[in-house]
């Protein structure tokens, strides 16, 4: 069997289990025998095993049986199949590549979104990450001419709008200390590991470090705030389904629109966001990010004056 059918497998496998919460082997057989994949044969229980086996080895994905009720199979470690996580992006991505590997005589009609990061930087990042090395990067601003160069303790990376970031700490001496910064792939203009060694701190969550934030700007000089948004016409159902943020909750409804109330602080890039979609998404509260977003639309509107 191909490396490529055997992740198809590993795929559906994890995706009939999750679905179905908790389902039998006898289930699992009758689902799997109505797929193209079977060819009309059973899956054998040693095949299911292997493939068990497999998944937790390449995804950290844990399914269990309980022996109690059935012998009904169920994911261990639900919490890991998240939006956000490793495991749910690397199952979405092969899922989606092997649905378009299936499709190259469509390749003409396919459109995709490019990712403008280079791969040897992700390569680089995570080896350091891993062997818990410092990183010396040089490091080029938009705007400015000057490239600087820092020595940095990788702690995460976070993709944000098809570019790459890595976050990590300036003071990896005195981690305690949390001076982050964040540096976006595609400014880098060179970096190597350093025999600076460093430890990440205990309980540091790199979810937990952006809850509280839209995307990548981080602020010492805001606090989590209440924020409301309308959204008329066809953008509530948008953002309904696609939410600005993960404590997006619905406050009200009219004629036509639908506010949405979100807690987290309020960061140049969710100004940018509303912005892009200002005719359509009107803040109503706070009053100072109201004003704060007319003044950028007037601005906005002096360019074409």
């Amino acid at each position: 069997m191909k490396t490529s059918d055997k992740f198809k497998e590993y795929i559906w496998l994890v995706n009939t289990i999750y679905r179905a919460g908790r389902i039998s082997f006898a289930k699992i057989q009758k689902k799997w025998l109505e797929t193209e994949m079977s060819n009309g044969m059973g899956l054998a229980r040693s095949t299911f095993n292997r493939h068990k086996d497999a998944i937790e080895d390449i995804f950290g994905i844990f399914i269990d049986c309980d022996r109690l009720d059935k012998y009904q199979y169920f994911i261990g470690n639900n919490d890991v199949l998240t939006d956000e996580s490793v495991q749910n992006w690397m199952l979405s991505t092969l899922a989606v590549s092997n649905e378009v590997g299936e499709s190259m005589s469509l390749q003409n009609r396919i459109m995709l979104e490019s990712i403008p990061s280079e791969h040897g930087r992700l390569a680089d990042i995570l080896d350091a990450m891993k062997q818990k090395v410092c990183l010396r990067i040089k490091y080029q601003k938009y705007g400015q001419a000057e490239v600087k160069e820092v020595e940095m303790a990788p702690y995460c990376i976070k993709l944000f709008k098809r570019r790459w970031y890595v976050v990590g700490n300036l003071t990896p001496e005195n981690p305690e200390r949390g001076s982050y910064r964040m540096y976006s792939f595609d400014r880098i203009k060179g970096l190597e590991h350093t025999a600076t060694k460093f430890e990440v701190p205990e309980g540091f969550d790199a979810k937990e470090l952006f809850k509280d934030y839209y995307g990548v700007m981080m602020s010492q000089n805001t606090v989590v705030e209440s924020i409301v948004v309308r959204a008329y016409n066809n953008e509530r159902f948008y953002v309904r389904d696609l939410p600005m943020h993960s404590s997006q909750r619905e406050v009200g409804e009219g004629d036509g629109y639908v506010d949405f109330e979100l807690r987290m602080h309020p960061t140049p890039d969710f100004f940018s966001h509303v912005l892009s979609r200002s005719s359509q998404l009107q803040v109503l509260s706070p009053q100072w990010l109201a004003d704060e977003i007319r003044k950028m639309l007037r601005d906005a509107l002096d360019r074409y004056e």
